[in-house]
């Protein structure tokens, strides 16, 4: 039999192979499943190579190995014991919370919602004061105003002795990360160091696929100040992508114990990407404001925690709900269980809100948002989208009493494939900062009806519908 000959048998055999792979793959949804079974049926040769690389969602062992060293070190530090007056309904929600990252609710804390112009006037300012350290991680930071008062600050605080370590993503930072900026950090005496690089392309699905991105916001200052929110190192114009400016965020300031919680997720990326031994900041500190009675806990998700982490903590919250749940998110791709958890929401008499960007940076994700309208509206949630710029918070409130803040949203890139950070936290006073915010985007944006949704042309709602069966595959 000749070569030729041979060439369509060995390709089925590894056609066959990729599937079987495809099937028997662990913690997988049979929707994602399906589809990649006929991605890799249908297009032979670029299926499995498309399965390659963005069909499971590996870090490379190296990273796997260095971040359960950080957890283990996590393991042997203090615990705090579990706030008293939290209420036995919330308990639950902190229970479920502390089964994804080791991290117990603590009590103890102060938050502020920043103004939405204030995120680097504050942090620049904090950072001005420190002392011992400034640990930071964004996603994107870009060379513009806001990047660069980053990058003077931690140059102020390096040349003072203060220990900086900066982090950013391979892609997403990929602008600051070649700049001569990034160079005069280090020559300054700040570690830099880059998240998930994308080196060879083609040497890359060797060490991990090459899409997973660390989509973390944080920044951590002596051990007691964090930062969570949404907004990466940028100007609200966002100079990538401008002509969807303003980007609209929220960002949180606490103080107190959180802070240390949060700390752990910067220490284990680092030392995951570096090597280098953070574990002697692992050492609690005492708590100068034990008076303060916020009740905090970090959720940090990504591929190298339990699967599913992300979407379950946003269902439970929504099953949680008993009188009003609001939500804005710039993406929203649900899996089943979300969107079910939604409309049921609504059904049982809960006020149930969402708000997404009326325009969206992502054609992809726009269309498969709208696929998911219809039902919402039909189970009576309120859908209402912004209108001047790409609303970019991601928040729920839940009761007027908990809320959870952070980078993560509710798609499946988020759920599955990027290192995520969020707080959730029960204190009423803080949440209501962030229900006032709610309602100037409210106020801002244009409701969406059944009536409007029902008039959508049939090529539109097929290509919606059809982006929205890509999605476990995309």
């Amino acid at each position: 039999m000749s070569l030729y000959a041979l060439l369509p048998i060995a390709l089925l055999i590894i056609q066959l192979v990729f599937i079987l792979r495809a099937i028997l793959r662990p913690q997988r949804e049979p929707a994602s499943r399906f589809a990649w079974i006929i991605v890799i049926a249908l297009l032979p040769g670029m299926g499995v190579i498309a399965y390659i690389l963005l069909g499971e969602t590996s870090i490379g062992r190296r990273r796997v190995a260095r971040l359960q060293q950080a957890k283990s070190a996590l393991q042997t530090a203090h615990t705090p014991i579990w706030p008293a007056h939290i209420p036995e309904r919330f308990n639950q929600l902190f229970q479920f919370g502390q089964s994804i990252n080791d991290f117990a609710p603590v009590s103890g804390n102060a938050g502020q919602l920043l103004p939405a112009d204030g995120l680097i006037a504050a942090m620049v300012a904090d950072m001005d004061a420190a002392t011992e350290h400034i640990h930071l991680i964004f996603y994107i930071w870009l060379t513009d105003h806001s990047g660069l008062q980053i990058v003077e600050a931690l140059k102020r605080a390096a040349a003072r002795g203060v220990a900086c370590r900066a982090m950013a993503d391979g892609l997403g930072s990929r602008a600051m990360i070649g700049s001569k900026y990034w160079q005069a950090m280090h020559a300054a005496g700040v570690q830099v160091a880059v998240a998930l690089p994308i080196g060879n392309p083609l040497l890359r699905p060797f060490s991990g696929r090459i899409d997973l991105r660390n989509h973390r916001k944080i920044v951590v200052i002596d051990r007691h100040i964090t930062y969570c929110g949404s907004q990466n190192c940028a100007d609200a114009e966002f100079l990538v992508k401008a002509k969807y400016a303003p980007w609209v965020d929220a960002v949180m300031r606490f103080t107190g114990p959180i802070a240390q919680q949060n700390h752990f997720l910067f220490k284990s990326d680092w030392m995951a990407q570096t090597g280098e031994d953070l574990t002697r900041y692992l050492q609690a500190i005492e708590n100068p404001h034990p008076e303060q009675t916020l009740v905090a806990q970090v959720i940090g998700t990504g591929p190298a925690q339990h699967y599913a982490a992300m979407p379950v903590m946003f269902t439970t919250l929504m099953y949680a709900a008993r009188r009003e749940l609001v939500i804005t998110t710039p993406y929203f791709v649900p899996d089943e269980a979300m969107q079910a958890a939604l409309c049921a929401a609504a059904r049982r008499g809960v006020s149930t809100t969402v708000i997404f960007p009326q325009r969206n940076d992502s054609w992809i994700v726009e269309a498969a948002s709208h696929s998911y309208y219809a039902d919402l509206l039909a189970a009576g949630v309120e859908i209402y989208e912004f209108v001047g710029g790409v609303l970019h918070t991601k928040s729920l409130t839940l009761d007027g009493e908990m809320t959870l803040i952070g980078s993560a949203n509710l798609d499946r890139r988020s759920f599955e494939l990027n290192f995520e950070n969020n707080i959730l936290f029960f204190d009423a006073a803080l949440t209501q900062q962030m229900r006032e915010r709610q309602h100037e985007y409210l106020a801002q944006s244009v409701q969406v009806t059944a009536e409007m949704v029902a008039q959508w042309s049939i090529p539109r709602r097929l290509w919606n519908n059809t982006i929205a069966m890509l999605g476990p595959v995309l």
